[in-house]
């Protein structure tokens, strides 16, 4: 289904077609749970059901349950952490800095897989909802636990891509 989408895309889009080609067929940098689990929660973050469900059919074969789940937990967490530490960056008031979020993420300290690879995907959403608090949170993270930088960069190349798709397949209603 996935193919589907790649190969419906419009003429002005050739260059997303391109890299989500490249995407599949080279994600040399990535396991294929980072792959997949990115590619999931970046759909999920896109928001466009027609992309969520030939990537999530996808991903369903290439993960074990563990990992799928997480993979839609990061997506759902980064969701709420987004906003609320957008905010708190963007914000005059520096007050808010200093106040406790008093919000439950017990998924980010047990994941039900590898920590890095949950860190990935959430690095990946982070992206998408343009947090740039999260965003240098889990790039130090990766990084500081021995994730190469290439591998950093197709998870955000990752995330460019599939919320490119999700947007054209959502303008010219490809669904």
């Amino acid at each position: 289904m996935l193919q589907a989408i790649q190969d419906a895309l419009p003429a002005y889009a050739k260059d997303l077609k391109l890299n989500l080609s490249s995407l599949i067929n080279h994600h040399e940098h990535f396991t294929n749970q980072q792959f997949w689990g990115t590619m999931l929660s970046c759909a999920i973050a896109s928001k466009n059901p027609f992309l969520l469900t030939a990537i999530e059919q996808q991903a369903k074969e290439q993960l074990s349950p563990e990992a799928y789940t997480a993979s839609k937990s990061a997506a759902a967490i980064m969701a709420m952490n987004n906003i609320y530490y957008r905010f708190t960056h963007l914000i005059s008031n520096l007050a808010y800095q200093k106040m406790s979020p008093n919000l439950r993420m017990s998924v980010m300290a047990e994941p039900g897989i590898d920590q890095l690879d949950f860190e990935l995907f959430s690095l990946a959403v982070s992206a998408i909802n343009g947090c740039g608090k999260c965003m240098d949170s889990h790039e130090y993270m990766l990084s500081s636990k021995g994730i190469s930088k290439e591998t950093i960069q197709l998870a955000i190349k990752t995330a460019s891509v599939i919320h490119a798709v999700a947007s054209v397949v959502g303008a010219e209603k490809l669904e």
